[in-house]
Order: structure tokens, then sequence, then C-alpha cells
């Protein structure tokens, strides 16, 4: 990691741990010990001058990109920008050609496979949701809750009482008690989404990926789809890639366009807005 990078990553740590001081202490807060990420540079991701290309076609053209512990960040641009091939290289489904990818300040990405990048807790949801459908909303996450047990054992563990408390506090989180002896395949479509954002954070994730989480949403499901996410920033970091210019507004925070493999402007909703390069390429006239 660069010098400079460093210098800013401390300040937005400083920044964060202000903004979060008298709440929950989050885990970023705490000094870093052996065995956990390591965040005192205050950054959970960093990608530094990423390149990659698929047949001379360059997807990913001198990408860097960093986000903050806590930070939710939302990633627009153009269909063929490069934001499905960025998750695809942060989630280990794609080896760059050159560049870095960063965990915290230590874990380089690049040296892990798909299966060892979400077991360190970074996790991707799809723009599909992926529920079982024929088991009820409860019985999904308490298979998510007890990892890779495989259906017919997770389902005949017995729960202790602290993983029965934490599917009651994912469950009222995600707004689905009501639902919780329904068969996920009954679900709308907006509460099959919260049911598998659901899943994702009962594995304690530090970082999460959304691929345009509110695609097919009705208004309201899209509402309490952005209330869900501003309950989660701080605890967890998001990246979400969406194309809903509404919901981005209702989120706040930082925007980063992407274009043509790499990022073309980056700050407040209305300050991406008004760059002229982004009505060019993204928002039209």
């Amino acid at each position: 990691m660069s010098p400079d990078l460093l210098e800013q990553g401390q300040e937005r740590l400083a920044e964060q741990q202000g903004k979060h001081g008298g709440d929950r202490s989050p885990g970023y807060a705490r000094p870093h010990r052996a065995g956990e990420l390591d965040l005192t540079h205050g950054r959970i991701l960093y990608l530094e001058d990423v390149h990659v290309a698929f047949d001379g076609f360059k997807a990913i053209n001198g990408l860097s990109l960093d986000i903050a512990p806590g930070e939710l960040r939302c990633i627009i641009g153009p269909n063929g920008a490069g934001k499905t091939t960025m998750m695809d290289i942060i989630t280990g489904k794609t080896r760059p050609d050159r560049g870095e990818v960063f965990f915290g300040g230590t874990i380089d990405l690049l040296r892990h496979s798909e299966a060892e990048i979400a077991s360190m807790g970074l996790c991707r949801k799809f723009q599909k949701p992926t529920v079982f459908e024929a088991l009820s909303v409860f019985e999904n996450l308490e298979l998510a809750l007890q990892g890779p047990r495989g259906v017919a054992a997770a389902l005949w563990h017995r729960l202790s009482g602290a993983q029965r408390d934490r599917l009651a506090e994912v469950l009222e989180l995600i707004q689905l008690q009501a639902e919780a002896q329904r068969p996920a395949g009954l679900l709308s479509h907006g509460q099959k989404q919260w049911l598998e954002i659901g899943m994702l954070l009962i594995q304690e994730p530090k970082l999460l990926l959304l691929d345009e989480p509110v695609a097919g949403m009705t208004d309201q499901e899209t509402e309490r789809t952005a209330e869900l996410f501003l309950q989660l920033k701080g605890r967890h970091s998001l990246i979400v890639v969406e194309h809903d210019m509404g919901f981005i507004a209702r989120l706040g925070g930082t925007v980063t366009v992407l274009c043509e493999g790499r990022v073309l402007a980056q700050g407040p909703l209305a300050q991406v807005q008004a760059d002229e390069r982004v009505i060019e390429v993204y928002l039209g006239r």
C-alpha cells in the first residue's frame, strides 16, 4: 500500500471511529490482534492499478478503489463498465493480469481461492435471490447459521440458546418475524432478497458485495431495503452495485462511477450527477 493511501486511511479510520464513538462499538474500532483482520490503516478493502483483459478486451483497466471499515459505498456505471468483473476479482472468481487486491492491511486476496475468501467474511449476493424455496424462512436462516453440515444434518442439529437469539435478531432485522414458518417459495421477490441478505448476515460478514439488490422490487420494498442497509452501515462494510438513482440517493455517502474498467468519478451523488463526463457516458442529458 502506497504511503499516501496509508495516511488517508488512518484519517478515515479516525473519522469513522468518531462517528460511532457513542454507539455500539463496531469490530473495526478495536485494536488489531493476531488472527483478526488488520484494519489499522483504515481500509477494509483496496484495489490498486488492477488490470484484466478477456481476448484483448480490457474489462478492468487500471482500477484503483478503497473502502473504509463500516462504509456503505455505491458503485454505478454503464453496462460493460467493469462492475461485475470487479466483484469477480474481489471474490476470487477472476484473477487479474496485474495489480493488488487486499482485504485489510495484510491479506492478499490474489493468493486465495473463492472458498477461502468467502470463509474470511467477504460475502457476495447476486442479483437473483438464491434461497431454499421448499424450506421455511427460519430453516433457511438455520442452514446458513450451521454452515457446511449438509441440509439434513443442519436441520436436525439442536440449536443453542445463543444461536436461537442470533436467529431471532436477524429475523427482526430483515423484518420477516411474521414469515418465519412460511415456505421461502411463497415470499415476495423483495422478501426473498431480504431473506438471502439475512442468510449472509447470520454468518457475521465483514464485507458484503450486493449486486443490484433492489432490481424488481416495489417502491415500498425498495424503501425498506434502504432502511436495512442504513442499519447495517457501521456494523458491516457494504459495496452496493445499483442503477436506481433514487435508492442511491436514499443511502447517501460516496458514489463511485466506473467506466471502461476504471474510476471515472467519485464523490457525493449530487457531485457525480453534475459531472459532465458522467452525464455523457451514463446519465444522459
